[in-house]
């Protein structure tokens, strides 16, 4: 007969089911703090700077660690596919293009809880400028003015396509002139950061700038996997032209360095990003001229008030990281002078600090590309409508076709 709670214990205890509703019991050991603090503990320690950094530590270290699993898991995969698999001696799958994929396939078929959005906003907003201030010790200021001289006529030809050519194809097709000028500055320009800089200053909405946002993202994410390979048959290797090519392009910053790593991590060719790189940068400091004619123009179309681009902060003019770049160079200028680097260091040691930061660029990088592709919602872009997708769509062509066109002319 069963022994029921009610009934004394007889014979073995252990045979008492009531005893399984204390094996969560801490009977027997000494009182603990719960783990949790409580609102009053929170309170008094509120101001202090190394909590508050423990506790944004806590935020971010879900993304970033995500945003790493997935870089790493696709740099195996990529080299394990491409050697072990087809014994090729480097995987025709880039790691960083897979890396992307990944991200998309998690983010639209798993979905992605809000507790990573932190961390993979840092990826994408702090470890990619820092990765791409860091691409600047691969060159000297020599080198990278002598690749932005190359690289401006080209520059200026291709927005000046995108702001000709794609605001007078929306008016065609009836989109709103703010719309189409935020996907023109997008597109010829930097992007999110032209759309973001530039929305305030000609008063657009903020429907307006995420239907912007979203037309560059994702042409500019399907530029980033298609235009390196076509790149390398359209210029037959030619990496220099390539680096051109890619810079012009394609529209975001990220976008252009995920392009130029994936290019030269696959087809060994370091040159690419590095002109890559500068091209881009080329690109952003148009920022400074364009903006201001912008509100000039919409000044005077609404006179009166105070102008929008008094209240534009100047790094979203000159962002900080092209700063970043220009001083990492300078340091490289610096270091390359006389026979020991900064007159203290060993060749073998400076070659070293190169190498090191040239690393940890590209892992700043490839964190940034997975956590682009976790944060690319197909159903986000459903809300565009067939105008301005087409719109979008058209303006990136067309800046390819010119990019590719002017390479070929003048580069």
């Amino acid at each position: 007969m069963p022994i029921s709670a009610s009934a004394p214990q007889r014979g073995n205890p252990y045979e008492n089911p009531e005893l399984l509703r204390w094996l969560d019991s801490y009977e027997g050991l000494p009182d603990i703090a719960d783990p949790g603090e409580s609102a009053a503990e929170q309170r008094s320690r509120a101001g202090a700077r190394a909590y508050e950094l423990f506790g944004l530590a806590g935020a971010v270290l879900p993304g970033v660690a995500l945003a790493a699993g997935i870089a790493a898991v696709a740099g195996a995969a990529a080299d394990g596919i491409g050697r072990g698999l087809f014994g090729f001696e480097r995987s025709p799958i880039p790691g960083v293009a897979l890396a992307i994929l990944l991200g998309l396939a998690i983010r639209n078929v798993l979905g992605l809880p809000i507790v990573y959005d932190a961390g993979l906003r840092l990826c994408v907003k702090r470890l990619l400028r820092v990765g791409v201030a860091l691409l600047g010790i691969r060159l000297s200021l020599a080198a990278a003015g002598a690749i932005g001289v190359a690289a401006l006529p080209i520059v200026v030809g291709a927005i000046g396509v995108a702001l000709f050519v794609v605001t007078g194809l929306g008016r065609l097709l009836g989109l709103p002139s703010r719309l189409s000028l935020l996907i023109a500055v997008g597109t010829g320009i930097c992007g999110n950061t032209a759309i973001l800089a530039t929305g305030p200053v000609i008063d657009a909405d903020e429907d307006e700038m995420s239907y912007a946002v979203a037309c560059v993202t994702i042409f500019g994410l399907l530029a980033l996997l298609l235009y390196p390979p076509l790149a390398h048959l359209l210029f037959a290797a030619d990496a220099p032209r390539i680096g051109l090519f890619l810079g012009t392009a394609i529209h975001d910053t990220a976008q252009v360095a995920g392009a130029a790593l994936l290019y030269a991590q696959h087809y060994g060719a370091p040159e690419a990003l590095d002109v890559a790189t500068v091209t881009k940068l080329v690109r952003n400091l148009f920022l400074l001229a364009v903006i201001p004619l912008v509100a000039l123009l919409h000044r005077r179309q609404r006179p009166g008030g105070v102008s929008p681009l008094l209240r534009t902060p100047f790094l979203q003019l000159v962002p900080l990281f092209v700063l970043g770049f220009v001083a990492m160079t300078a340091v490289r200028t610096v270091g390359d002078l006389g026979e020991r680097p900064f007159g203290l260091l060993a060749p073998e040691s400076w070659r070293t600090i190169i190498d090191t930061a040239s690393n940890v660029s590209s892992g700043c990088l490839a964190l940034a590309m997975a956590a682009i592709g976790l944060g690319t919602s197909f159903a986000k872009l459903r809300v565009l409508g067939a105008r301005p997708f087409a719109v979008g769509m058209i303006a990136a062509g067309l800046v390819g076709v010119a990019s590719y066109v002017l390479v070929r002319a003048i580069a």
